[in-house]
């Protein structure tokens, strides 16, 4: 379910040959949690495209590569302001060894830190950082082979003890890889000061080779980072298993084009699944639920979901496994426009998906055209899961006691307080309070309590709120 208030406005940095799952998982987890981010890369405006590559392990001695989606911005670099901007992502991927040398980029980074505005940065990210000289005597991790510069900005360097690793220090938060996306999405939601509610969900995921790639790793990703336990299985495999996944993109032919996406690690044995214990199931689309509704098994645990009434979430092709299941009549569903024919067919009532990244709910069934809708997807199934994120509103996302004596610091740097005094004025209060030892003034005693909290409460917030 998404914040219901003000959303708090978050600035991606973008370049080409950025990590694909780097930039979308979050640009697309954090919409779904209810911000508004803007994506922007220097010389480009809203509506270009960033080329993205697929880093991942190989048999050689460093990380393989391979082209990944398109990446479309929505904001012109040129044109933003900082200032605006509650929190900024940096993606790692080749992009950082460019945008580091540019002037703007460093000053844009420089900005967020002197605010104290919430910076996360991941993977090679954090080459970025030390080009713009604010790591010095911070925590920080990153992808191994950008150890050495870090250490010479001065900063002291965590060793990613696995590529899931992350590291808070201050407002920087860092990671090593995309593989430590929900702990990482997690520490800037946090920092931003979002709320959770309703976490500790399990959900199941139906997974299979070919499935899309970002029609996996967006959701469960976002899911993971909303505290909830999150296995995916596949038919004739196990735990430990991977399943390739398919890069569908929209290239101007007539169909989408098809790549090579990551290789997508299982968390559980098919054959050992108890349906009964998840309260929801997600169906990734892609090529695999072609060939996963000739499955009985699988036919069987979708229709245990839907006969329980538990949600399901499904997108793109994956209604092609719902027709084949039964699960779909009586229900209003959309798809993969080319998947309309499986949902007639399966009597289900047609939704047309327009604009493309629109998404439905219908009882428990919450379903989705592609991977541009992934916002929306993931919000509804949030809704019938009952999780919930929440923020405070733009700009107080600092608590009292961690918000109060930076903003003293500043009060002084400006020349209005001293905090020191104010600090010590505060202290006389209690103490005065507490030499009010006459039975007859306790009622007094109590109101000037509720006063003295009042009048507190007022000054913070009509000085530094």
């Amino acid at each position: 379910m998404a914040n219901l208030g003000s959303p708090k406005k978050v600035l991606m940095l973008c370049g080409d040959y950025m990590e694909d799952a780097e930039a979308m998982v979050p640009f697309q987890a954090l919409q779904a949690y209810g911000l508004s981010v803007d994506a922007v890369c220097p010389g480009k405006k809203s509506g270009d495209i960033c080329r993205t590559a697929i880093h991942q392990g190989s048999p050689h001695q460093t990380y393989s590569e391979s082209r990944g989606h398109n990446f479309s911005l929505n904001a012109t670099f040129d044109e933003i302001d900082s200032s605006t901007y509650d929190g900024l992502i940096i993606p790692g991927g080749r992009a950082p060894e460019y945008l580091s040398m540019n002037e703007s980029v460093l000053d844009l980074v420089k900005h967020f830190v002197k605010s104290e505005k919430p910076i996360a940065s991941i993977c090679h990210g954090q080459l970025i950082l030390a080009a713009a000289d604010v790591v010095k005597g911070r925590k920080v991790t990153a992808y191994p082979t950008v150890g050495p510069m870090l250490v010479a900005a001065g900063a002291h360097w965590v060793e990613p003890e696995t590529m899931a690793s992350c590291c808070v220090d201050g407002n920087i938060i860092t990671g090593a890889a995309y593989d430590g996306h929900a702990e990482y999405i997690n520490h800037f939601i946090k920092a931003l000061g979002g709320t959770l509610t309703g976490s500790n969900k399990r959900i199941l995921f139906l997974c299979g080779d070919y499935m899309e790639d970002y029609e996996v790793l967006v959701p469960f990703q976002s899911l993971q980072a909303l505290e909830c336990h999150v296995d995916a299985i596949c038919p004739n495999k196990s735990a430990g298993d991977t399943c390739p996944t398919a890069v569908h993109d929209f290239e101007g032919d007539q169909t989408y084009s098809e790549k090579t996406g990551h290789d997508f690690k299982l968390t559980a044995n098919f054959k050992d699944t108890d349906a009964s214990s998840y309260d929801g199931l997600v169906i990734p689309g892609g090529r695999a639920p072609e060939y996963l509704a000739l499955d009985q098994n699988v036919i069987k645990l979708v229709k245990h979901f839907m006969d329980a009434g538990k949600p399901i979430a499904s997108i793109c092709h994956g209604q092609q496994i719902l027709s084949a299941a039964g699960v779909l009549k009586g229900k209003k569903c959309t798809a993969y426009p080319a998947v309309k024919l499986n949902v007639v067919l399966g009597g289900g009532t047609w939704l047309e998906p327009d604009p493309i990244d629109r998404c439905f709910t219908d009882g428990n069934l919450v379903t989705g055209a592609a991977w541009p809708g992934h916002p929306q997807f993931v919000s509804q199934f949030m809704s019938l899961l009952g999780v919930r994120r929440s923020f405070a509103p733009p700009g107080h996302q600092q608590t009292l006691v961690g918000g109060f004596f930076p903003a003293l610091k500043r009060c002084r740097f400006l020349g209005w307080i001293d905090p020191p005094m104010c600090a010590r004025s505060m202290l006389i209060i209690p103490g005065l309070l507490r030499n009010i030892n006459n039975v007859n003034y306790q009622v007094a005693r109590l109101k000037m309590c509720l006063f003295a909290s009042w009048l507190l409460f007022v000054v913070v917030w009509v000085l530094f709120i």
